[in-house]
């Protein structure tokens, strides 16, 4: 048991250390050049923060990864990492999120499911409750049963039965 928290923790860490280099570095690469003539100012806005978001996107993703095969429990506390459920995983990698899954699916702006990006939410059942990461390429990762944190292909089978509804939620 000891043994199995320490790799917790030290997962944690890692996974934290890892997120902090990855942001770092994504805010050296995207930061803007003062040299820039002014007439291509608003170009070089809009690509960085479209490249912002796709570096939030990516941390958050790579953050969630690192609990892969963490086990399902239905009603998992906030802030644990020894299980998660859906929304409990989903909140604990944006850090920023209200508990429950059909809260989550009223956040941020509504995406068509043809103009997900990774990082979007999205949402399944009706009513709404189940959330998980679009991380590209038909595939979320969240959190479900006995796999417990898992990637899965959302274009086959009970996936794509249930879809409901996408939101993204990073600015």
């Amino acid at each position: 048991m000891i043994t199995m928290k320490k790799n917790r923790l030290t997962k944690s860490l890692l996974g934290i250390t890892l997120s902090v280099s990855l942001f770092a570095s994504a805010n050296l690469m995207i930061a803007p050049q003062s040299a820039q003539a002014a007439s291509s100012d608003s170009t070089t806005a809009a690509t960085t923060a479209t490249a912002s978001k796709s570096g939030k996107a990516n941390l958050i993703i790579s953050a969630g990864k690192q609990y892969l095969g963490v086990q399902y429990q239905y009603g998992a506390q906030k802030g644990r990492t020894m299980t998660f459920d859906c929304s409990s995983f989903t909140q604990f990698v944006y850090g920023n999120l209200p508990r429950l899954s059909k809260e989550q699916s009223k956040v941020g702006t509504y995406v068509p499911r043809n103009q997900l990006q990774p990082g979007d939410l999205v949402f399944f059942y009706s009513p709404i409750h189940h959330v998980g990461i679009y991380i590209g390429n038909g595939q979320i990762l969240h959190t479900y049963g006995s796999p417990g944190v898992t990637i899965s292909d959302m274009n086959s089978g009970w996936w794509k039965d249930n879809y409901k509804t996408a939101r993204r939620v990073i600015n």
